[in-house]
């Protein structure tokens, strides 16, 4: 499990809050303000190219927007060869800035199509190459390394020239046949880049990605797991689980968020960052008579985290706000909205005021009735 201070920094109020099962982020996608829109001239690698490629009617325009461009260099063997969402591709991959400098090469890059493992500008790309196709892509960069860049060699807001050759395609391994140490290494990387999401604040990326290494973790398996590594699969369970309610609740989905800091707490009644996480959705949704005795567990298994203590402070003014906003207005049903500014007087006033008009009344008809008794007895 993280650490104490890994969560102290990352539960604090502001941006940097929820961060804190949040560990060994890998580099890549999305996230930025727009750069510069892609040169048509962008250099199309050592490929000859040939006169074609300054063609601009040969760039596809993939997202519509102009921020995502596609020329094929090298034909492929037909639309039929094209990879699917899902599948196990390989590709060769060179990454240059708009200067020229190189910032990536690999001959043999494996991933998940359409699981956003990597640059969405190769992740969207790689699904319209067909088998063996050279293409260039130009991407803006936000769907390259966004407005945070990547240090050292990648500044922020830089468009990045990506020349792809789709190698191989084939279908992922089953998942039930995966072995533990499999699972639990395919599960990891899946969170992994959830937590890049998360620290691009790209929220909605950071829970698809936390789902899939989430559906990985439930998948059945044919294979038999040793104790160490069903507990190694439930450790990144639980920190799918709390990193997935810290995403949900940047979003405000408070209902979501509620169900998964449940789910942490099934497994472990005492985790610290799921009452937490807890108290803070009951709070927001305005439960705070929920929410304290919530925080107050957190703060009992650990008595010194300031960020559990302000939280539970914060809470206790709001409930006892609250309440008095409650007491005025059961104050002013009933008649009595001067209670709270001048208590004094009400209560030497009430107990006494009502009961002498009533007597002074009640005298009067008495006398009135002996009178009328004695006029009707002169009478007769």
């Amino acid at each position: 499990l993280d650490t104490a201070e890994d969560f102290e920094v990352l539960e604090e109020e502001e941006d940097e809050e929820e961060e804190e099962d949040l560990s060994e982020l890998p580099p890549l996608e999305d996230v930025g303000r727009a750069a510069a829109p892609p040169r048509e001239d962008a250099q199309p690698s050592e490929q000859g190219v040939g006169e074609a490629s300054e063609d601009p009617q040969e760039w596809l325009d993939v997202l519509g927007s102009g921020l995502l461009k596609k020329k094929t260099l090298v034909p492929g063997q037909g639309v039929d060869t094209r990879p699917r969402k899902g599948q196990d591709v390989t590709v060769r991959l060179k990454a240059t800035l708009e200067d020229g400098s190189v910032v990536e090469e690999n001959p043999a890059l494996t991933f998940t199509l359409g699981d956003c493992d990597v640059l969405q500008a190769l992740d969207l790309c790689v699904q319209l190459l067909e088998m063996g196709e050279t293409a260039l892509i130009v991407s803006d960069a936000k769907y390259c390394y966004g407005a945070q860049g990547r240090s050292p060699d990648i500044p922020p807001n830089a468009a990045l020239t990506l020349e792809v050759e789709l190698l191989a395609a084939q279908d992922a391994l089953d998942l039930e046949l995966l072995s533990g140490k499999e699972k639990i290494e395919l599960a990891n990387r899946k969170r992994e880049r959830g937590n890049f999401f998360y620290q691009q604040a790209d929220y909605v990326l950071a829970i698809n990605s936390y789902d899939i290494a989430l559906k990985v973790i439930a998948s059945s398996s044919k294979v038999d797991f040793s104790p160490d590594e069903e507990a190694e699969l439930l450790d990144v369970k639980v920190k799918c689980l709390n990193n997935l309610a810290a995403s949900q609740l940047k979003l405000d989905h408070y209902e979501a968020a509620l169900k998964s800091c449940n789910l942490v707490l099934e497994h472990q009644p005492g985790n610290i960052k799921a009452l937490f996480r807890k108290g803070k959705v009951l709070a927001q949704q305005g439960e705070y008579r929920e929410a304290i005795p919530i925080l107050k567990a957190a703060l009992k298994l650990e008595p010194s985290n300031k960020t559990i203590h302000a939280e539970l402070s914060k809470l206790v003014k709001k409930h006892a706000d609250q309440k008095n906003v409650e007491t005025e207005m059961y104050r002013k049903m009933l008649g009595n909205p001067s209670a709270t500014g001048t208590p004094g007087k009400c209560k030497d006033k009430l107990p006494w005021s009502i009961p002498w008009k009533w007597l002074f009344g009640a005298t009067a008809i008495a006398l009135g009735g002996v009178a009328l008794s004695v006029v009707i007895a002169a009478r007769n």
